[in-house]
């Protein structure tokens, strides 16, 4: 019995590690005030940048490296369009999730079936995962420039009052989400499972959305609710044999959808930051 629990622990942290580590990076973007919804389209450029660039060159250090740039590259023409031209941030969020996937799969299929001779260590990436989950918390609540990211969310009115860029500070945030989210990418691609498919991401993206929300734009609270959401996925497998798989393969989505709807109805998790998804101009008063 503890054998089993204790496996089952260790299978809830690898799998809830890419939600983490791209819910920790969609917190920080939203804390800033940017709701960005292309987490999965980023996650799959991030998978791909990694493998493609490990597999060439047999560095999967460097293909690490080429997630991170890859995803915060997307997440920046994103915030192009959603901070510095004011567009609608879940249009140009949607749209860099449906762009980010179809060129992930488009110029990933000379990659699909192609070997790796050399993988990083899953437990690094679970370990790593964690402390950041701590990190990050520290640098959100307890440092100068985490309070600037938490006011362009809450109030940017007065951290431009203050002399810092509400835009610097917002592009800052996407940009780190980005390469989050393109982390997330090369764990799946490097480690959990070293190949490159279309669809790798399975829908993990848009978990990592609803869990910024679950946990109330907290780092610490994101990395239980990461560990709950990767029990489910360990749980689909486990319980094959006596529940429909099909249902079982469902339930992280159906509860992401249960959450989104809370939310939606003012009875899921508080904390949203009061300027969230609000496009911000200079001398505007809302």
């Amino acid at each position: 019995m503890e054998d089993w629990l204790w496996t089952a622990l260790l299978r809830a942290l690898a799998f809830g590690t890419p939600i983490l580590l791209a819910g920790l990076g969609e917190i920080y973007a939203e804390r800033s005030g940017v709701v960005n919804l292309g987490v999965e389209g980023m996650m799959a450029l991030g998978a791909l940048a990694a493998f493609a660039t490990a597999q060439t060159s047999g560095s999967p250090a460097l293909g690490l490296l080429a997630a991170l740039a890859a995803a915060a590259l997307a997440a920046l023409l994103f915030a192009m369009a959603a901070v510095g031209l004011r567009a609608n941030q879940y249009v140009a969020g949607l749209a860099l999730s449906m762009l980010g996937l179809g060129l992930a799969g488009l110029l990933g299929k000379p990659f699909e079936g192609a070997p790796l001779e050399r993988t990083l260590p899953e437990g690094a990436f679970v370990a790593g995962a964690l402390l950041l989950a701590l990190a990050l918390w520290f640098f959100l609540q307890h440092t100068y420039w985490g309070l600037v990211l938490r006011s362009a969310g809450e109030n940017p009115e007065a951290v431009d009052a203050m002399g810092v860029n509400v835009f610097l500070v917002r592009y800052a945030a996407v940009a780190f989400g980005g390469a989050m989210a393109g982390l997330a990418g090369a764990f799946l691609s490097l480690a959990y499972r070293p190949s490159w498919a279309d669809g790798i991401t399975s829908g993990l993206g848009w978990i990592a959305v609803a869990l910024a929300i679950f946990a109330s734009w907290h780092p610490l609270k994101a990395a239980l609710a990461a560990l709950f959401f990767g029990a489910l996925y360990h749980l689909s497998y486990r319980l094959q044999a006596q529940v429909t798989p099909e249902l079982l393969k469902a339930m992280p989505y159906l509860f992401v959808v249960l959450v989104l709807s809370l939310s939606a109805l003012g009875r899921g998790p508080s904390g949203a930051p009061e300027a969230l998804g609000t496009p911000y101009e200079r001398g505007e008063r809302r």
